[in-house]
Protein backbone atom coordinates (compact mmCIF):
# COMPACT_ATOMS: atom_id res chain seq x y z
CA UNK A 1 0.00 0.00 0.00
CA UNK A 2 0.90 3.47 -0.06
CA UNK A 3 0.62 6.91 1.68
CA UNK A 4 -0.28 9.97 -0.26
CA UNK A 5 0.26 13.19 1.96
CA UNK A 6 -1.13 16.90 0.98
CA UNK A 7 0.78 18.92 3.13
CA UNK A 8 2.97 21.66 3.63
CA UNK A 9 6.79 21.99 3.57
CA UNK A 10 8.21 24.87 5.37
CA UNK A 11 11.48 26.05 6.54
CA UNK A 12 12.21 25.67 10.29
CA UNK A 13 13.70 28.70 12.20
CA UNK A 14 14.31 27.07 15.58
CA UNK A 15 15.50 29.61 18.76
CA UNK A 16 16.21 28.56 22.01
CA UNK A 17 14.90 30.79 24.52
CA UNK A 18 15.03 30.76 28.32
CA UNK A 19 10.82 31.24 28.51
CA UNK A 20 8.22 32.07 25.68
CA UNK A 21 8.12 35.45 25.12
CA UNK A 22 5.25 37.21 26.34
CA UNK A 23 3.41 40.62 25.15
CA UNK A 24 5.59 43.32 24.17
CA UNK A 25 8.91 41.46 25.73
CA UNK A 26 12.27 41.55 23.75
CA UNK A 27 14.25 38.47 24.34
CA UNK A 28 17.57 37.24 23.37
CA UNK A 29 17.81 33.70 21.83
CA UNK A 30 20.68 31.42 23.33
CA UNK A 31 20.69 29.30 20.09
CA UNK A 32 19.22 29.15 16.63
CA UNK A 33 19.35 26.05 14.50
CA UNK A 34 17.64 26.29 10.58
CA UNK A 35 16.29 22.63 9.36
CA UNK A 36 12.99 20.85 7.39
CA UNK A 37 9.88 20.85 8.43
CA UNK A 38 6.12 21.73 8.11
CA UNK A 39 3.30 19.70 9.77
CA UNK A 40 2.82 17.96 6.25
CA UNK A 41 6.66 17.51 6.15
CA UNK A 42 7.03 16.12 9.05
CA UNK A 43 4.51 13.39 8.61
CA UNK A 44 5.87 12.52 4.87
CA UNK A 45 9.41 11.65 6.77
CA UNK A 46 7.65 9.73 10.07
CA UNK A 47 5.57 7.72 7.97
CA UNK A 48 8.54 6.86 5.79
CA UNK A 49 10.67 6.04 9.06
CA UNK A 50 8.23 3.87 9.87
CA UNK A 51 8.92 1.57 6.69
CA UNK A 52 5.76 2.71 4.91
CA UNK A 53 5.87 4.11 0.68
CA UNK A 54 4.88 7.79 1.21
CA UNK A 55 4.38 10.20 -1.89
CA UNK A 56 4.17 13.82 -0.80
CA UNK A 57 2.06 15.95 -2.71
CA UNK A 58 3.40 20.15 -1.84
CA UNK A 59 5.06 23.03 -3.38
CA UNK A 60 7.84 25.21 -3.06
CA UNK A 61 8.76 28.22 -3.92
CA UNK A 62 12.69 28.59 -6.29
CA UNK A 63 14.14 28.42 -2.64
CA UNK A 64 13.16 25.41 -1.47
CA UNK A 65 14.68 23.18 -3.79
CA UNK A 66 16.85 22.03 -0.63
CA UNK A 67 13.64 20.83 1.00
CA UNK A 68 12.36 18.50 -1.79
CA UNK A 69 15.84 17.14 -1.62
CA UNK A 70 15.86 16.64 1.75
CA UNK A 71 12.60 14.61 1.94
CA UNK A 72 14.30 12.42 -1.01
CA UNK A 73 16.87 11.73 1.16
CA UNK A 74 14.43 10.76 3.94
CA UNK A 75 12.91 8.31 1.66
CA UNK A 76 9.80 10.24 0.51
CA UNK A 77 8.22 10.43 -2.89
CA UNK A 78 8.99 13.92 -4.03
CA UNK A 79 7.93 13.47 -7.73
CA UNK A 80 4.77 15.45 -7.14
CA UNK A 81 6.42 18.24 -5.24
CA UNK A 82 5.50 21.28 -7.53
CA UNK A 83 7.86 24.79 -7.96
CA UNK A 84 5.43 27.76 -7.81
CA UNK A 85 6.32 31.60 -7.97
CA UNK A 86 5.62 32.07 -3.92
CA UNK A 87 7.87 31.89 -1.35
CA UNK A 88 9.04 28.44 0.19
CA UNK A 89 6.43 28.15 3.42
CA UNK A 90 8.66 28.96 6.91
CA UNK A 91 8.37 28.46 10.50
CA UNK A 92 10.45 30.86 13.43
CA UNK A 93 9.75 28.28 16.79
CA UNK A 94 10.66 29.52 19.80
CA UNK A 95 11.48 26.71 22.47
CA UNK A 96 12.15 27.11 26.22
CA UNK A 97 14.18 25.14 28.80
CA UNK A 98 11.14 23.14 29.89
CA UNK A 99 10.88 21.76 26.22
CA UNK A 100 7.86 23.86 25.47
CA UNK A 101 7.43 25.85 22.25
CA UNK A 102 5.14 28.79 20.55
CA UNK A 103 5.19 28.91 16.55
CA UNK A 104 4.59 31.51 13.80
CA UNK A 105 3.96 30.00 10.83
CA UNK A 106 4.09 32.12 6.89
CA UNK A 107 2.58 29.70 4.30
CA UNK A 108 3.81 30.98 1.26
CA UNK A 109 4.03 28.28 -1.27
CA UNK A 110 1.92 25.72 0.73
CA UNK A 111 -1.31 27.89 -0.19
CA UNK A 112 -0.89 27.67 -4.02
CA UNK A 113 -1.22 24.52 -4.34
CA UNK A 114 -3.77 23.80 -6.92
CA UNK A 115 -6.71 21.18 -7.17
CA UNK A 116 -4.76 19.91 -10.91
CA UNK A 117 -1.71 19.08 -8.84
CA UNK A 118 -3.69 17.16 -6.50
CA UNK A 119 -5.42 15.39 -8.73
CA UNK A 120 -2.31 14.88 -10.72
CA UNK A 121 -0.83 12.63 -7.98
CA UNK A 122 -4.51 11.19 -6.78
CA UNK A 123 -4.14 9.76 -10.51
CA UNK A 124 -1.53 6.69 -9.35
CA UNK A 125 -3.26 6.08 -6.32
CA UNK A 126 -4.97 2.32 -5.62
CA UNK A 127 -8.33 1.52 -3.39
CA UNK A 128 -7.10 0.63 0.10
CA UNK A 129 -4.22 3.50 0.23
CA UNK A 130 -3.98 5.89 2.49
CA UNK A 131 -4.35 10.29 2.05
CA UNK A 132 -3.48 12.17 4.86
CA UNK A 133 -3.82 16.32 5.06
CA UNK A 134 -3.71 18.81 7.35
CA UNK A 135 -4.62 22.25 7.68
CA UNK A 136 -1.78 23.66 6.37
CA UNK A 137 -1.98 24.24 2.71
CA UNK A 138 -4.86 24.60 0.08
CA UNK A 139 -7.15 22.03 -1.55
CA UNK A 140 -7.93 19.94 1.66
CA UNK A 141 -11.25 19.65 0.84
CA UNK A 142 -10.66 18.39 -2.88
CA UNK A 143 -7.83 16.11 -1.82
CA UNK A 144 -10.42 14.41 0.56
CA UNK A 145 -13.46 14.16 -1.27
CA UNK A 146 -11.34 12.69 -4.41
CA UNK A 147 -9.75 10.44 -2.16
CA UNK A 148 -12.62 8.97 -0.96
CA UNK A 149 -14.03 8.42 -4.22
CA UNK A 150 -11.41 6.69 -5.83
CA UNK A 151 -11.39 4.15 -2.28
CA UNK A 152 -8.50 5.76 -0.38
CA UNK A 153 -8.52 5.76 3.31
CA UNK A 154 -8.67 9.16 4.41
CA UNK A 155 -7.20 11.20 7.26
CA UNK A 156 -6.98 14.63 8.52
CA UNK A 157 -4.52 16.29 10.96
CA UNK A 158 -7.05 19.25 12.41
CA UNK A 159 -3.72 21.51 13.40
CA UNK A 160 -3.63 24.15 12.66
CA UNK A 161 -7.19 24.32 14.37
CA UNK A 162 -10.10 25.96 12.46
CA UNK A 163 -13.29 24.26 13.21
CA UNK A 164 -14.45 25.54 9.36
CA UNK A 165 -11.49 23.50 7.96
CA UNK A 166 -12.33 20.22 9.75
CA UNK A 167 -16.15 20.17 8.84
CA UNK A 168 -15.43 20.98 4.97
CA UNK A 169 -13.89 17.43 5.15
CA UNK A 170 -15.72 15.62 7.71
CA UNK A 171 -17.91 13.80 5.37
CA UNK A 172 -15.26 12.06 3.99
CA UNK A 173 -12.83 10.97 6.72
CA UNK A 174 -12.13 7.49 8.36
CA UNK A 175 -10.11 8.91 10.71
CA UNK A 176 -9.44 12.43 12.48
CA UNK A 177 -6.44 13.40 14.56
CA UNK A 178 -6.83 16.30 16.91
CA UNK A 179 -5.54 17.30 20.56
CA UNK A 180 -7.93 17.55 23.66
CA UNK A 181 -7.86 21.68 22.87
CA UNK A 182 -8.85 20.97 19.40
CA UNK A 183 -11.45 18.84 20.11
CA UNK A 184 -13.21 20.52 22.53
CA UNK A 185 -13.36 23.80 20.08
CA UNK A 186 -14.92 21.35 17.42
CA UNK A 187 -17.29 20.22 19.98
CA UNK A 188 -18.22 23.57 21.11
CA UNK A 189 -18.54 24.50 17.24
CA UNK A 190 -20.57 21.64 16.05
CA UNK A 191 -22.39 21.50 19.57
CA UNK A 192 -21.59 17.64 19.39
CA UNK A 193 -19.59 15.46 22.00
CA UNK A 194 -16.41 14.83 20.22
CA UNK A 195 -17.17 10.91 20.06
CA UNK A 196 -21.02 11.31 18.34
CA UNK A 197 -19.23 13.48 15.10
CA UNK A 198 -19.28 11.08 12.09
CA UNK A 199 -16.24 10.09 11.85
CA UNK A 200 -15.46 6.02 12.31
CA UNK A 201 -12.34 6.90 14.68
CA UNK A 202 -11.10 9.53 15.90
CA UNK A 203 -7.41 10.05 18.41
CA UNK A 204 -7.38 12.48 20.81
CA UNK A 205 -3.54 13.52 21.70
CA UNK A 206 -3.52 14.59 25.45
CA UNK A 207 -0.04 15.97 25.77
CA UNK A 208 1.97 13.64 28.84
CA UNK A 209 -1.05 11.63 29.63
CA UNK A 210 -1.36 10.50 26.34
CA UNK A 211 -4.11 9.59 23.71
CA UNK A 212 -7.47 8.63 23.64
CA UNK A 213 -9.00 6.56 21.01
CA UNK A 214 -12.80 6.94 19.80
CA UNK A 215 -14.16 4.48 17.96
CA UNK A 216 -18.05 4.42 16.40
CA UNK A 217 -19.85 1.89 18.57
CA UNK A 218 -16.97 0.87 21.06
CA UNK A 219 -16.30 2.53 24.60
CA UNK A 220 -13.12 4.96 24.81
CA UNK A 221 -10.05 3.71 25.13
CA UNK A 222 -6.79 5.55 27.11
CA UNK A 223 -3.49 5.10 25.94
CA UNK A 224 -0.74 6.68 28.29
CA UNK A 225 1.88 8.27 27.17
CA UNK A 226 6.05 6.82 27.93
CA UNK A 227 7.34 8.50 30.99
CA UNK A 228 10.55 10.77 29.22
CA UNK A 229 12.13 14.39 30.01
CA UNK A 230 10.95 15.93 27.23
CA UNK A 231 13.66 18.45 25.84
CA UNK A 232 11.85 19.73 22.93
CA UNK A 233 8.28 19.33 21.79
CA UNK A 234 8.41 20.50 18.24
CA UNK A 235 7.33 17.83 15.80
CA UNK A 236 6.33 15.27 18.25
CA UNK A 237 2.00 15.32 17.45
CA UNK A 238 3.15 15.28 13.86
CA UNK A 239 5.51 12.67 14.32
CA UNK A 240 2.33 10.57 16.05
CA UNK A 241 0.24 10.85 13.16
CA UNK A 242 3.04 10.02 10.70
CA UNK A 243 3.90 6.95 12.53
CA UNK A 244 0.24 5.94 13.08
CA UNK A 245 -0.50 6.52 9.60
CA UNK A 246 2.29 4.06 8.58
CA UNK A 247 1.36 1.58 11.19
CA UNK A 248 -2.47 1.32 9.59
CA UNK A 249 -0.72 1.54 6.52
CA UNK A 250 1.05 -1.42 6.84
CA UNK A 251 -1.96 -3.12 7.65
CA UNK A 252 -1.61 -3.07 11.80
CA UNK A 253 -4.37 -2.74 14.19
CA UNK A 254 -5.50 0.25 15.57
CA UNK A 255 -4.31 -0.20 19.40
CA UNK A 256 -1.01 -1.76 17.86
CA UNK A 257 -0.65 1.36 15.45
CA UNK A 258 -1.51 4.15 18.44
CA UNK A 259 1.45 1.96 20.31
CA UNK A 260 3.95 2.40 17.79
CA UNK A 261 3.32 6.14 17.25
CA UNK A 262 3.10 6.67 21.46
CA UNK A 263 6.79 5.15 21.56
CA UNK A 264 7.86 7.36 18.25
CA UNK A 265 6.20 10.45 19.97
CA UNK A 266 8.28 9.88 23.33
CA UNK A 267 11.66 9.55 21.18
CA UNK A 268 10.53 12.58 19.39
CA UNK A 269 10.45 14.81 22.63
CA UNK A 270 14.12 13.75 23.54
CA UNK A 271 15.88 15.64 21.04
CA UNK A 272 15.93 19.05 19.32
CA UNK A 273 14.58 19.72 15.81
CA UNK A 274 12.17 18.37 13.52
CA UNK A 275 11.97 16.34 10.43
CA UNK A 276 15.78 16.25 10.52
CA UNK A 277 15.58 14.02 13.73
CA UNK A 278 12.37 12.22 13.41
CA UNK A 279 13.40 8.65 14.56
CA UNK A 280 13.64 5.88 12.19
CA UNK A 281 11.72 2.23 12.81
CA UNK A 282 15.03 0.24 14.32
CA UNK A 283 15.23 3.07 16.68
CA UNK A 284 11.57 2.73 17.97
CA UNK A 285 11.96 -1.35 18.49
CA UNK A 286 15.11 -0.87 19.97
CA UNK A 287 14.28 1.79 22.49
CA UNK A 288 14.08 0.98 26.16
CA UNK A 289 11.76 3.60 27.42
CA UNK A 290 8.69 2.87 29.54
Amino acid sequence: MAIYNLGSINADNVYRVPHLVGPGETLAATGFSQGLGGKGANMSVAAARAAARVFHIGAVGGDGAWASERLLEYGVDTRHIARVDEPTGHANICVDEAGENDIVVFAGANRAITDAMIGAALAEASPGDSFVTQNETSGQAFGAATARKLGLRVIYAAAPFDAAAVTAVMEHLDLLVLNAVEAAQLSAQTGSDIGDLPVSDIIVTIGSQGCKWLSRGAEPRLFPALDVTPVDTTGAGDTFTGYLIAGLDRGMPMAQAIDLATRAAALMVTRVGTADVIPDLKEIQDMRLG
